[in-house]
Formats: C-alpha cells, structure tokens, sequence
C-alpha cells in the first residue's frame, strides 16, 4: 500500500490579468468603478423596493433578492481582486480560498434558481392572471426563495469539500483571480473524475432545470402575447419579456460554459475572460434590463432626489 505525505498549501498565488502595472491600474479602476455601481445601485433597490409599499409586490420582492445576490457574490470575490490589482503578491490564504468559494458558488446557485422564480412569475402574472394570487402567493414565494438559498448551500458544502480534501500537490499557482472550482481542479495531482462528475450533476441540475424553467415561462409567455389583439400591448409585453430571457440566456450560457464543460477541455484564459463576464458585466446588464427598462428607475431618481433635499436642507 502506497503512502502518501502531502501537506495542504499554506496559500494559493493568483496569477491574475496581466503583471504590466499600467494595465493593472486600469483594470483596478475599471473593477471598482462596476463594482461600486453595482453596490450602490442594487442597495438603492434594495432600500426602495423595503419602503415604498407600492412595490411590495412578489415580483419586486424577488428583484430584491437578486440585487441581494448580485451584492454578495461580488463582494466575496471584488475586494480581493482589487488589492490583487495593486499588490505584488497576489495571494490567498488556504482556508480564505475555501470560504471564497463556498460563498461564491452558494451565491451563484441560489441567483440562477431566483432567475427561474421570476420567470414563473412573469408567466403567472401574464398566462393566468385571475389564478395569480394563488400561483404566486407570499407563502409560495418565501419557500422558493429559502429553496434557492438551500440549494445553493448544499451543493456548494459538497464541492468545496470534495475540492479541498484533494491534495494541492503539483503548486499552488492559480491560473486565475479568485478561487473557482475549475482551475484549483487542474492543480491536483490525483484523479479528479470524482468531482467533475460532481460538478456535471450537480451544476448541471440546478442550471439545466431553471434555465428550462426559465425556458418554459417564456414560451408560454410568447403565445399569451402572440394572441394579443392590442399591437401596443403585444409590443410593451413582448419587448419586455424579451429582454428578460436575452439576460438570463447570456447568464446561462456563461456558467453552463464554464462548469459543464470537461476538464480536458479546460482553457485558463478563456475560463478567466469567461469568468468576468458573468461576475462583473452581467451583474451590469441585469441591472439595466430588470431594473432600468421598468418603473424602478423613476422611483429610484425620486428616491436620490430626496436624499440630496435632505442633505441640502440639514448640512448647507
């Protein structure tokens, strides 16, 4: 019987973007802008959606959730990649790698099934709207969203770990900026089918089932709307709607790129431009489609309105 002495790296090195300082600076800057807009934003909403009662809405209620969301797992992985930007060493210790990902893939999991909610309400509000209340009741929503939340842990508690019960010992070099499941795989020098089998069913379940849920939503949302007499009412519908499963598609297509395909097939760098995508730049979209393209934003101006009255009115 073979032993075997392998020690559990201290930390895990990011290699990052670029080692150009000029680029890094950049990059930094453009980083905290999007991640500074996207704190603020998804806060206002947040803080809106909780005081004004018009909005208290099952509807608003999971856009609420999601701008939960959309705040944590960019707060798990942001405030790191920024110091990364600006550090000579870009470093993670072992156990905050761990957490990184725990929270990052907890986060994730639970937005792609809260995206599936909103699609059902979407199509309860438009395919059955006299049954509405019933489909889309407030005891209904509390238990898909406490659901999506403990989905998001179980998985995540199996693949971190599964993961980090592997030992780490070819390096510690991450070809990436932040602990994900796919490059900290390729580091270990034992057999990983067990995890990507893993990491195939158990993502591929709860992404391949809400996406088709998602899918199904606006299908049948489509054929209400296709039956509408009113060309106005078909096009305000339709283009909403639309919008709405561009996003979610970009979103799915992104993540179901990045974690169902084979290792063997694994590119660092794609998996990184990939990676920012569905971190930083769909958090950005999501909030122009769900958000801007509906009365949220008039709200939301009203709301900044009165914080800069107030500000005038205590502190000029």
């Amino acid at each position: 019987m073979l032993e075997t002495n392998y020690s559990e790296p201290i930390e895990f090195i990011f290699v990052g973007f670029t080692d150009y300082l000029f680029l890094r600076i950049t990059l930094f800057l453009v980083f905290f802008i999007v991640y500074a807009l996207t704190v603020v934003g998804n806060m206002g909403l947040i803080i809106l959606v909780n005081t004004d009662s018009s909005l208290q809405t099952p509807m608003y209620y999971f856009l609420s959730n999601l701008s939960f969301l959309d705040i944590s797992y960019s707060t798990t992985i942001a405030p790191k990649i920024l110091v990364n930007f600006l550090s000579s060493k870009k470093s993670i210790s072992f156990h905050s790698c761990a957490v990184q990902m725990f929270f990052f893939a907890c986060f994730v999991d639970a937005e792609c099934l809260i995206l599936a909610t909103v699609a059902y309400d979407r199509y309860a509000a438009i395919c059955n709207p006299l049954l509405y209340s019933t489909l889309v009741s407030w005891r209904v929503c509390i238990s898909l969203v406490v659901l999506a939340y403990s989905c998001g842990s179980m998985t995540s508690l199996v693949h971190v770990s599964l993961t980090f019960r592997l030992p780490f010992c070819d390096s510690n070099v991450v070809n990436h900026f932040f602990c994900d499941i796919p490059p900290l795989l390729t580091l270990s020098c034992l057999d990983t089918h067990i995890n990507d089998l893993l990491l195939f069913v158990l993502c591929g379940a709860i992404q391949i089932s809400s996406f088709l849920v998602i899918f199904i939503s606006y299908f049948c949302i489509l054929l209400t709307v296709l039956s509408i007499k009113s060309l106005v009412g078909r096009s305000k519908t339709f283009s909403t709607c639309a919008s709405h499963l561009i996003a979610v598609t970009l979103f799915y297509g992104t993540l179901l790129f990045m974690y169902l395909c084979p290792t063997t097939s694994y590119s660092p760098d794609t998996d990184k431009v990939v990676a920012v995508f569905y971190t930083f730049l769909f958090i950005v979209a999501k909030n122009i489609i769900f958000n801007i393209k509906n009365r949220l934003s008039d709200r939301l101006k009203k709301l900044f309105s009165f914080i800069h009255k107030t500000y005038e009115k205590w502190y000029l």
